[in-house]
């Protein structure tokens, strides 16, 4: 027997489930406790993962950035953690490639199986971001495990070069010459779900609408069969609400759910496109596979990544970009000019957009500001601030679809991590909003609004609307 294969008389037993559960529940509810101790204490950072504050987030913004200002270039908060939360903090930190979203040694920050950094683990659920998604490869079916690294979602918790191999196999699904062809597809897909809505009557805007669009299309790219629409929605819902960290037992349990099903469904996949490959995405993949460039663990991380942030992004712009038109009184500009569709959905992508922080990790002493960022220490980057900073921002908090855009907003991050499926988000966003108006013209919110329990990931859960 070697040295590190673990002897079974000596292996400690699993625990049972009921005291697994204990545990994991036990150290939740201490976790948020701690933050919400310090939200009511006035700390920003945490009032940003704990109602009523995240409902609004952006009076925290606007603190956090005046705190920024008086540190340095750096705002920090009780929880240990460090952010940025102008746009030019922002921005220098996502093009900074001395920042990744590991550690300097490639290690997974917060990594459960670090003892020496265990106590560390229990600021995350106030420091939450894209780099909360990587595996560590245990038990997928283990809720405390769900509870510290919930999902492999490949791309997002990778630095160079992995990342940069897989980005580079990716990229072709996205070329400018496909992206017609999927508006194409959106266009048909929005007509029939909008024939679909009734006039007469109240209806959920996310579940008519904004969710099976970018289900349908993101579906077609992967050329994934018997899509079911309610289920990838429940899948996406799970998931997005993880990037937080998980919220409760059950919480863990129905991540674990999905974290099997999304492996199940794309391990099928693999080999259904292996016997009979085509055009899409997955048998491009599968190729890959093949010339041995890419694991089927990466493979199949890959295709999660590219289902679930797929569809998550552009339900959550759909529904901000509706809200927003609404309550600025534009909607009816919108219907007066549909050509505004683009002008909105850019504009929601700065005034509310659907992914609102990320972090990165120093991979050596980098000067940022007036401060010195130490090697391996977690910067939180406030990329919805970055949407209201005034400085290059004029009238921020004012929604405007005629808005002249200067300087780039940073909705789809910056650097090395900017969002692959970009243009495909803003692209289904402006096909949504175009055919609404044409269609739908008399549409305005009726009934409540829920927004969904997350802070790194904002949108409506359900949205009431009525079209008569």
């Amino acid at each position: 027997m070697t040295t590190d294969q673990a002897d079974p008389r000596t292996a400690p037993s699993p625990l049972p489930r009921w005291r697994a559960d204990l545990r994991l529940g036990t150290r939740i509810v201490a976790m948020r406790a701690g933050g919400l101790a310090l939200a009511l204490r006035g700390d920003p950072v945490a009032r940003l993962m704990h109602r009523p504050w995240r409902l609004d987030p952006y009076p925290t913004y606007a603190r956090l950035r005046a705190d920024a200002a008086a540190g340095g270039g750096l705002a920090r908060s009780r929880t240990g953690i460090r952010a940025v939360a102008t746009h030019e903090a922002c921005t220098a930190v996502l093009r900074d490639r001395r920042f990744g979203v590991r550690l300097a040694d490639g290690r997974m920050p917060f990594d459960p199986r670090d003892t020496e950094r265990s106590g560390e683990h229990a600021d995350r659920g106030a420091g939450a971001s894209e780099t909360d998604d990587a595996s560590t490869g245990g038990d997928p079916t283990d809720p405390e495990a769900a509870l510290l690294e919930p999902i492999d979602l490949s791309l997002l918790g990778l630095d160079a070069p992995d990342h940069t191999r897989l980005r580079r196999l990716a990229q072709p699904t996205f070329a400018p010459r496909r992206l017609e062809q999927y508006r194409e597809t959106a266009r048909a897909v929005t007509g029939r779900l909008l024939d679909a809505a009734p006039t007469d009557a109240p209806f959920d805007l996310v579940a008519a609408l904004a969710a099976p669009l970018p289900i349908s299309v993101i579906s077609e790219l992967l050329a994934i069969p018997d899509v079911d629409t309610p289920r990838f929605a429940a899948w996406g819902r799970v998931v997005g609400a993880a990037l937080d960290g998980v919220r409760s037992v059950r919480h863990a349990h129905a991540l674990s759910r999905a974290t099997a099903d999304l492996r199940a469904l794309f391990a099928d996949l693999v080999e259904r496109r292996r016997a009979d490959p085509g055009e899409d995405v997955i048998s491009q993949l599968v190729h890959a596979l093949d010339e041995e460039t890419l694991t089927l663990d990466e493979l199949v991380s890959l295709a999660q990544l590219l289902l679930i942030a797929g569809f998550e992004t552009t339900t959550n712009l759909v529904g901000n970009a509706v809200r927003a038109l609404h309550a600025s009184g534009t909607w009816d500009d919108l219907v007066a000019d549909a050509g505004l569709a683009a002008g909105a959905i850019e504009e929601t992508l700065r005034f509310d957009p659907p992914v609102q922080l990320t972090a990165r990790f120093a991979h050596e002493d980098v000067a940022l500001g007036e401060r010195t960022v130490r090697r391996d220490t977690g910067v939180l980057v406030l990329l919805a601030s970055a949407g209201r900073d005034p400085a290059v921002h004029p009238d921020p908090d004012r929604f405007d679809p005629r808005r002249e855009q200067t300087v780039a907003h940073l909705a789809f991050s910056g650097g090395a991590h900017y969002c692959l499926g970009a243009a495909l988000a803003r692209m289904e966003g402006e096909v949504a909003l175009e055919m609404l108006a044409q269609r739908l013209p008399r549409l305005r919110p009726a009934g409540r609004f829920v927004p969904r329990v997350a802070t790194v990931l904002r949108g409506p859960r359900r949205f009431g609307v009525r079209a008569d």
